[in-house]
């Protein structure tokens, strides 16, 4: 999860934390995060592979504000 530059959170899932976070500095990741850098990485989660991470992602997106806080 990141922390944009207007206090909101993106939440997203990827198998390289370091080059997916340099791409959405530099305006080439998501849409979302294009109008609202620089991004922070504020809490990441390892999982054992692609499936459980799509389904974590999910989750954590279906959380309040106040709830993503709390698990940060």
């Amino acid at each position: 999860m990141v922390k944009c530059k207007d206090d909101t959170y993106y939440t997203g899932a990827t198998n390289d934390l370091k080059h997916r976070l340099q791409q959405h500095n530099l305006g080439k990741g998501a849409k979302y995060t294009r109008a609202r850098k620089p991004v922070k990485l504020i809490y990441s989660e390892e999982c054992a592979d692609r499936s459980v991470a799509l389904k974590r992602e999910c989750a954590i997106k279906k959380l309040t504000r106040q709830q993503k806080e709390e698990l940060i």
